[in-house]
C-alpha cells in the first residue's frame, strides 16, 4: 500500500497507527468503503422520509431534550447547532499528535458504515490529516459519555467553518484556511453531528498514545533495573527460568526471559557473591515489572476492541432496518482499563526509586550517596529526593477516575465514565515515570563506575558507552538538575 492508508479497509492495529503516524503516511477511502458509508446515508434519508415515529438525535433533540421534535427542514440547523454549543473543551491545547489521532480513530470508526454520515464529512476529516490542519482542541471537559462531546465537538468545528485551527505553524480561523484550499464548508446532514461528537475518539486517542509509549518504557525499566542490579552487585538468581515457570504469569517470564538476555556475558553477574539475597526491589522485579507488563498487554486488547468499533450513538443497521438508540459511547471500559493501566505505570517508579535509595545507602562497597569524598559533597542524595517526590504524585494520580460519576443532561445522562479524566492523567504519570527512570539510570550509571575495572554484559556497556557521551560520571558536586533532563531526553531517544 506504500505511502498511503486506506482507511476503513482493515482493523487498527497498533503497529499499522505507529507506521501513519511516524512515516507521514496519507489516508484514502478506497471505492468499496465509500461505497459502504454512501449505502448507510441512503438508508438513513429513506427512512426518515418513511418513518413517522421520532427518530433520537436525528428528528428530536439531544440528551435530556429527546423528546423535543425538530421538523424536517431545521434536521442541518439542528446538527450545526450540536457542534458549536458542545465546543466547551477548556484547559491546555492538545498535542498535535493526540488530535491526529483523533481524527484518524474518528475517520476509521465512521467508515465502518454504521453511523450515516455523508462520504464528504469523512473526506474532509482526511484532507485536514493529509494536510496537517489541525483542529484546535482542549484536554479538559469530557464526562466520558456521551463519549468526549466537548473535545470532539472543538476537534469538527473546522469542518462547518468556525473555530480556529493550527496550520503552518500558526494559529489561524478554521475559514481562512478552507479558503485557502479552496473547501467548502461541510454542511451537515441530520445525524452528523451526533456522529461526530458521540464516541471515544478522544480518550482512545490518549489510550493508544499512552499505550505505544508504555510499550517502550516497559522496556526501558527491564534495561535500567539490571544495570541497578549490576551495580548493586546483585544475584542472577531470581531471574532463572525455573522459578519463574513455578508461577508462569506471562509477564514475570518475559522479565526474567530479558534480564538473562541483557546480563548475558556479564562479569560482574557472574562473580561470586558474598549475600545469599537481594532486597525486594531487586529480587522481586520479575515479579513487579511483570504484573506491569501483563496490565499493559490487556490494557492494549481492550483499546484494540475499542478503536475498530462504533461508538456514536444511534447505531443504524441498513441490513437489518434497524436504527437503534443505545450506549456503545459509554467509556466505562477504557476508564477502567486506564486506572488499571495507571497503577500498573506507577508501580515501576515505585520500585525503581527504591533502587535508587539502595544504592546510595553505602552498602555493598558502595560509597554512601555514589560519591568518592561524601562529607564535602552530597553527591546522588537529593535526586533521590526527587524521585521520592514524582513517585508520591503518581500515587495521588493513581486515583480511580472510573470510581466517580456526576449527572448531567438534567438527570438524562445520570452515569458517566469520566474515562476522559483516566486518560489524561496517564500522561502525568508517564513523564514522571520517565524522571524517576532517568534518575534510576543516573545512580546505576554511577554506581558501575566504583565496580571497575570489572565490566557488565555487552549489551549493558553498550547503553553505558551511548550514556556517558552526554551524561559524565560526576566526582565532585555539581547542579544536577542539568543532568536529569539530559538523561530523561537520552532515554527518548535511545533505542532499545
Amino acid at each position: 500500500m506504500g505511502n498511503v492508508h486506506y482507511v476503513g479497509a482493515e482493523p487498527l492495529t497498533f503497529e499499522r497507527i505507529e507506521e501513519i503516524l511516524t512515516g507521514n503516511m496519507k489516508l484514502e477511502l478506497t471505492p468499496e468503503v465509500k461505497e459502504r458509508i454512501q449505502r448507510c446515508r441512503d438508508y438513513l434519508d429513506r427512512k426518515i422520509e418513511t418513518q413517522s415515529e421520532p427518530l433520537y438525535g436525528i428528528t428530536t433533540g439531544f440528551g435530556s431534550l429527546c423528546n423535543k421534535n425538530i421538523s424536517p427542514d431545521e434536521l442541518s440547523t439542528l446538527q450545526e447547532n450540536l457542534v458549536k454549543s458542545h465546543a466547551c473543551s477548556v484547559g491546555d491545547e492538545v498535542s498535535p499528535v493526540i488530535v491526529r489521532l483523533m481524527m484518524l480513530l474518528k475517520a476509521h470508526a465512521l467508515s465502518l458504515g454504521h453511523s450515516g454520515v455523508q462520504v464528504i464529512t469523512v473526506q474532509r476529516i482526511l484532507d485536514f490529516f493529509n494536510n496537517d490542519v489541525l483542529p484546535i482542541v482542549y484536554d479538559r471537559g469530557s464526562l466520558g459519555a456521551s463519549g468526549d462531546l466537548a473535545p470532539l465537538a472543538n476537534l469538527f468545528l473546522p469542518l462547518i467553518g468556525v473555530g480556529d485551527v493550527y496550520y503552518k505553524g500558526k494559529k489561524r480561523e478554521a475559514i481562512s484556511v478552507l479558503d485557502e484550499f479552496a473547501w467548502k464548508p461541510v454542511r451537515l446532514m441530520s445525524k452528523e453531528g451526533l456522529a461526530l461528537l458521540n464516541g471515544t475518539q478522544f480518550m482512545s486517542a490518549n489510550g493508544v498514545f499512552a499505550l505505544m509509549r508504555a510499550f517502550a518504557v516497559s522496556k526501558r525499566a527491564d534495561l535500567i533495573a539490571a544495570l541497578s542490579l549490576e551495580a548493586f552487585d546483585g544475584r542472577i538468581d531470581p531471574f532463572m527460568d525455573c522459578i519463574q515457570q513455578m508461577r508462569p504469569h506471562p509477564g514475570q517470564i518475559e522479565t526474567g526471559d530479558a534480564f538473562r538476555r541483557i546480563l548475558e556475558g556479564s562479569e560482574l553477574i557472574s562473580r561470586k557473591k558474598e549475600h545469599v539475597q537481594d532486597p525486594y526491589s531487586f529480587r522481586c522485579i520479575p515479579q513487579v515489572h511483570g504484573a506491569t507488563k501483563d496490565a499493559i498487554r490487556y490494557v492494549s486488547g481492550v483499546l484494540l476492541t475499542e478503536i475498530n468499533s462504533v461508538t456514536d450513538n444511534p447505531t443504524i443497521f441498513p441490513d437489518e432496518d434497524k436504527i437503534i438508540s443505545g450506549g456503545n459511547f459509554h467509556g466505562q471500559p477504557l476508564a477502567i482499563s486506564y486506572d488499571f493501566l495507571a497503577i500498573a505505570l506507577a508501580e515501576l517508579g515505585n520500585i525503581s526509586e527504591r533502587r535508587v535509595a539502595q544504592l546510595i545507602m553505602g552498602l555493598r562497597g558502595l560509597p554512601e550517596f555514589l560519591v568518592a569524598n561524601p562529607g564535602l559533597n552530597s553527591g546522588f542524595m537529593i535526586p533521590q529526593y526527587a524521585a521520592a517526590s514524582m513517585v508520591s504524585q503518581n500515587k495521588m494520580y493513581c486515583y480511580a477516575a472510573s470510581s466517580d460519576s456526576i449527572v448531567s443532561s438534567n438527570g438524562q445522562e445520570d452515569h458517566v465514565s469520566m474515562g476522559a479524566n483516566a486518560a489524561t492523567k496517564l500522561f502525568k504519570i508517564m513523564d514522571n515515570l520517565d524522571h524517576i527512570l532517568a534518575i534510576e539510570l543516573m545512580n546505576a550509571a554511577q554506581g558501575i563506575e566504583f565496580r571497575r575495572p570489572a565490566r557488565t554484559s555487552p549489551i549493558l556497556e553498550k547503553f553505558l558507552k551511548a550514556y556517558r557521551k552526554e551524561v559524565p560520571f560526576i566526582g565532585e558536586d555539581i547542579i544536577m538538575y542539568p543532568e536529569i533532563h539530559r538523561t530523561v531526553a537520552f532515554l527518548r531517544r535511545y533505542t532499545l
